[in-house]
């Protein structure tokens, strides 16, 4: 379980991010054509998981939209950005933003995308969210860079991550 904070005051999640050099948990989430979308089909790409509570906040926007930016410069390197958020926000926001180098996809129906991955918030006024998180997955499918933001409300360590891949 990890501790981390909304406005100063504590959060915890339900277990740890997967380790740097481990394997990445297996997921099935969902696009927002309503297609499932695992881990696998994504072997052989990098990919930088840019994980929050909801497209709908102003620092979750501002991540999806660095993102964005970057990912237009990354060879073989896909952005998933990933929340509860249903499909068709995710889909709204992008479209409105003119984002088109990140991929949104949705932990909604179950939250276990959450859970496996130890970053599902258990108490506090998000509890059933997904906590701030960035994981950079190699091509083979082996985690090299875990983030668990300490404060919601701040931006991830864009640099860290980009460095990662």
């Amino acid at each position: 379980m990890a501790t981390i904070t909304l406005g100063g005051n504590p959060i915890h999640t339900n277990g740890e991010l997967p380790n740097t050099g481990s394997k990445a948990p297996e997921f099935q989430l969902v696009k927002t054509d309503l297609s499932t979308a695992t881990l696998a089909d994504y072997a052989g790409s990098k990919l930088v998981l840019n994980i929050f509570p909801s497209i709908d906040t102003g620092t979750c926007a501002a991540s999806v939209r660095h993102f964005n930016q970057s990912a237009s410069e990354l060879k073989n390197t896909k952005v998933l950005c990933v929340s509860r958020d249903l499909p068709f926000a995710q889909k709204r926001f992008c479209g409105a933003e003119g984002l088109e180098n990140v991929e949104n996809l949705s932990d909604f129906k179950s939250g276990t995308f959450g859970k496996d991955y130890g970053l599902e918030m258990i108490d506090g006024a998000l509890a059933g969210l997904h906590s701030r998180v960035v994981l950079v997955i190699d091509e083979n499918g082996i985690v090299v860079y875990a983030e668990q933001v300490p404060e919601i409300a701040d931006e991830p360590n864009y640099d860290a991550a980009l460095a990662a891949i």
